[in-house]
């Protein structure tokens, strides 16, 4: 069994805050988890950037009532300031696989980029 990283679980404590509705709806506690250059694959196929993400997060008028179940979420440390985290979603039978990079920023372990990529169960 792999020893545990503290750069992997930071990783992983960012991502699993992000994925909170309550944290997605905050502009402030959304934009202290991403990195300035920040930017993300959607599972739409469309490219964000740092402030597309955070406005469309913070005016969604979701109510964050359908759940979001997360599986399989492990990560990697590939170098001394990046993790590589890997993970599913599920939200209402909408599945996506996903892929987080991590970077360090100062001390702190900051969103750099993100994709998400749609899949079928059956």
């Amino acid at each position: 069994m792999p020893e545990p990283d503290p750069a992997v679980d930071a990783a992983i404590e960012g991502e699993l805050r992000l994925l909170d509705p309550e944290v997605r709806r905050s502009p402030e506690l959304t934009g202290a988890l991403l990195h300035p250059d920040f930017f993300e694959f959607g599972v739409s196929g469309r490219r964000w950037d740092r402030a597309s993400i955070i406005a469309d997060l913070s005016t969604s008028t979701e109510p964050g009532a359908r759940p979001l179940t997360v599986s399989r979420m492990k990560g990697v440390r590939l170098g001394p300031d990046l993790v590589h985290l890997t993970f599913d979603t599920d939200r209402n039978g909408v599945c996506a696989h996903r892929s987080s990079l991590w970077r360090r920023h100062g001390e702190d372990w900051l969103l750099y980029f993100h994709q998400g990529t749609p899949f079928s169960r059956e």
